[in-house]
């Protein structure tokens, strides 16, 4: 009785006001599903700069692993090295507790870098557990120096596997296109920013054909490694806080246009 005297103190119909709630109810939790459902798609292994990856230049970067499963543990990883564009330098971070194999393949051409030819480049980088693994709810970084970037070209598509230890290899190989939605299994996208004077020179100095400069240079970008997983981590952090902002807001939206919507019935009684 409380119930229906407060409503016609309101003058607003008991059966309206319980359907409208129901209603606003349903429409928050929808949208909040569809909100958190989007978080595993976006957990793709991903590549991501140390500094800036500029055209013509040299970069270490940071491919980034999370492991989408809850059941089991990523132990392997294989980055397939771009073909249209090959990379006469690729160094790969030795990674605690995995083991690194590299893969080179004779060029079609050969490249010409700092006056010297390259008959042969890296096609493929693995990583393989060793001790580790990449278990639920977690990821792992592995750092790469790479060099020289193309001069023309906008990114870099780096096809990827991922085996986890129930033999499941996921495979992120699908290109992306302009314009398009993301595909299912995108593949690692890097892109590149214009090339500077700075970035040519650092990569005429980066490698001048002596080995010890290069392993000086993979030293180099190592050093900043653990900077970048940092980095990753706040990243990771503010994902989630913006998500679970996300979900606040469209709950308080969805019940101010309830709100809304008997506000209006109110004032045309």
């Amino acid at each position: 009785m409380s119930v229906i005297r407060a409503h016609r103190a309101t003058g607003l119909s008991p059966v309206f006001s319980r359907t409208s709630f129901r209603v606003a109810v349903a429409t928050a939790t929808a949208a909040s599903a569809v909100l958190l459902l989007a978080g595993p798609a976006a957990a793709h292994v991903s590549v991501q700069p140390q500094g800036e990856a500029a055209q013509g230049g040299y970069a270490t970067v940071n491919f980034k692993v999370p492991n989408e499963r809850d059941d089991a543990a990523t132990v392997k990883l294989e980055i397939n090295m771009p073909t249209e564009h090959p990379l006469a330098s690729v160094l790969p971070q030795p990674v605690p507790g995995w083991k690194i194999s590299v893969t080179k393949t004779k060029l079609d051409e050969p490249l010409d870098m700092h006056g010297k030819q390259i008959t042969e480049a890296v096609s493929k980088v693995t990583w393989t557990a060793d001790g580790s693994k990449i278990g639920p709810g977690q990821f792992q970084q592995f750092p790469v120096s790479l060099g020289q970037l193309p001069e023309k070209a906008d990114q870099l598509v780096f096809k990827a596997l991922q085996t986890y230890d129930d033999k499941e290899v996921v495979r992120w190989i699908e290109a992306p296109e302009k314009g398009a939605a993301e595909p299912e299994s995108p593949a690692p996208v890097l892109e590149l920013s214009p090339a500077t004077g700075d970035h040519h020179g650092s990569a005429a100095g980066a490698d001048d054909g002596s080995d010890a400069k290069g392993k000086e240079e993979a030293g180099e970008h190592g050093g900043h490694a653990g900077k970048s997983a940092s980095a990753d981590d706040s990243g990771s952090d503010s994902d989630s806080t913006a998500r679970v902002l996300a979900v606040v807001g469209i709950l308080v939206g969805a019940v101010g246009v309830a709100f809304g919507v008997l506000a209006g019935r109110r004032r045309a009684s």
